[in-house]
């Protein structure tokens, strides 16, 4: 389970009426049956900018899944440095040993949603990759 203790997702975007909303994630780092990092959310053409924190839960039953190359889904909270709670929801593809396709939903109220499609790459133990941040 060592190559599931690091994941990034790399930067995505996704259209809010008339903005586009791009995020970018620090490497998710696994604690038990979760994942943490950092997020930073820009809006275009608004110039406005949220900073917070991302938190899925993916137990090792899931990961399994994952490692035999099959589809799962998640859940999760953020919390932006305002206090603000969003609901994130989630659903991996494996397209690889190390690879795959993510969606990741971030509610912006109880029917609103930021949909980012994206890709990720199991890092493991050998730590995160440098490099993936906000393009």
């Amino acid at each position: 389970m060592a190559k599931f203790s690091t994941v990034a997702i790399y930067p995505a975007s996704a259209n809010l009426f008339i903005a586009t909303v791009s995020m970018a994630f620090e490497p998710f780092a696994r604690h038990g049956p979760e994942y943490s990092s950092t997020y930073v959310a820009r809006v275009f053409p608004f110039f406005y900018t949220e900073k917070g924190r991302i938190w899925i839960v993916i137990p090792d039953d899931l990961l399994r899944r994952v490692d035999r190359g099959e589809a799962v889904d998640f859940v999760g909270h953020a919390l932006n440095d305002s206090g603000d709670s969003r609901k994130v929801e989630g659903h991996a593809v494996p397209t690889g040993p190390m690879t795959g396709r993510i969606r990741v939903r971030v509610f912006i109220s109880r029917r609103l949603s930021l949909n980012y499609d994206t890709t990720y790459e199991l890092t493991g133990a050998a730590g995160a990759r440098a490099g993936v941040t906000a393009r």
